[in-house]
């Protein structure tokens, strides 16, 4: 099929799919290879280890699938609002609802199908597998990189999901888009832990998206009062981008708050057997970090924002068999007390 005709085609049949935009970039060594393996050796990756291997792979995508000729870059709005659907806690808006992994594979799975008809063959992730995916959508026009490492969309402004198809199929590339950022510094200022000290590096262990969901173990004291009333992720950095006035609320309502988990006051998720935990978070990303993981955010935030009237399931909390849970629980219990007694 003439290449043309291709790209054509596979934008199309991905609009078709629901995705915002389709850009395609040159299947070639990423742009900031070399700053990603400095990154890494930093050990800026913090329990992110998976990001210390295949370091080949993740830089080329022609190391996953030799014969490699484009990559198609995809966007996908999950934007479910600007109102908080529960005010007395935060959870970072992509996971207020299903996992965005097991939508968008849907239809990823579909695309590939086409292109397949067309002769290609492809690998296809959505943060998945071992792909720089921002600089490929950089590289394909597909918006920019922001000073906090997030992809800026001049139509979505930084409320989408990115997603890639590594093809054979030699299709035309798009123009690299320009960077429109200037001298704002609105991401970097909004961050409440500074974790990005500078333009394009992320401190990942000082990240609060990665303390409540990569880190597995205690989160450190210093770090704990920083994190408010955070429950699961951050979107500061992505929040205060002004590109944001011109994005549209997501169509799809798999990305809209699920009343059952947000009609629980933070204390309830403290009563939280394992069963209870799965069935509430069934088909939501946040179940990945299961219970032990969440319940301690979840004393982190009682912590920093909790009453008196929050002591008793604190206290029950304090007993968990997991000691996780335990030591998170007793500092909460130990913050709120010194609130309220001084």
């Amino acid at each position: 099929m003439d290449p043309v005709i291709a790209k054509r085609n596979v934008q199309f049949i991905a609009s078709r799919l629901g995705f915002a935009d389709c850009r395609i970039a040159p299947a070639r060594r990423a742009p900031h290879a070399e700053e990603f393996l400095h990154w890494v050796a930093e050990g800026k990756a913090g329990d992110m280890k998976w990001l210390e291997r295949n370091t080949e792979r993740r830089t080329d995508p022609r190391e996953i699938l030799p014969g490699a000729r484009s990559v198609v870059c995809l966007a996908l709005n999950y934007y479910p609002g600007s109102r908080e659907p529960n005010p007395s806690y935060r959870i970072a808006r992509y996971s207020w609802n299903d996992d965005y992994h097991d939508v968008i594979e849907e239809k990823l799975t579909d695309l590939d199908l086409a292109m397949r008809e067309m002769g290609g063959e492809q690998r296809y992730y959505v943060d998945t597998g071992p792909v720089l995916e921002r600089d490929f959508a950089s590289e394909a026009g597909l918006g920019w990189n922001g000073k906090s490492t997030v992809q800026i969309h001049r139509q979505l402004g930084t409320w989408f999901f990115l997603a890639e198809l590594i093809t054979t199929l030699p299709l035309p590339p798009d123009t690299v888009h320009k960077n429109h950022c200037g001298t704002c510094t609105a991401c970097l200022d909004s961050c409440p832990t500074n974790a990005i000290p500078r333009p394009h590096f992320v401190d990942a262990p000082r990240c609060i998206s990665y303390l409540t969901i990569e880190h597995k173990g205690a989160i450190p004291l210093e770090l704990r009062p920083l994190i408010g009333n955070r429950l699961y992720g951050c979107d500061d950095c992505l929040a205060a981008c002004p590109w944001n006035r011109f994005a549209k609320t997501s169509r799809d309502l798999r990305f809209h708050a699920r009343k059952e988990v947000f009609e629980h006051e933070l204390r309830d998720f403290l009563a939280l057997n394992d069963e209870e935990f799965r069935q509430l978070f069934r088909k939501s990303p946040i179940k990945r970090i299961k219970r032990p993981r969440f319940l301690r955010n979840v004393c982190i935030v009682l912590g920093n924002t909790g009453t008196t009237e929050d002591l008793p399931a604190l206290r029950v909390a304090g007993e968990d068999p997991d000691p996780l849970i335990a030591e998170h629980a007793q500092w909460a219990i130990e913050q709120i007390e010194g609130r309220s007694f001084a």
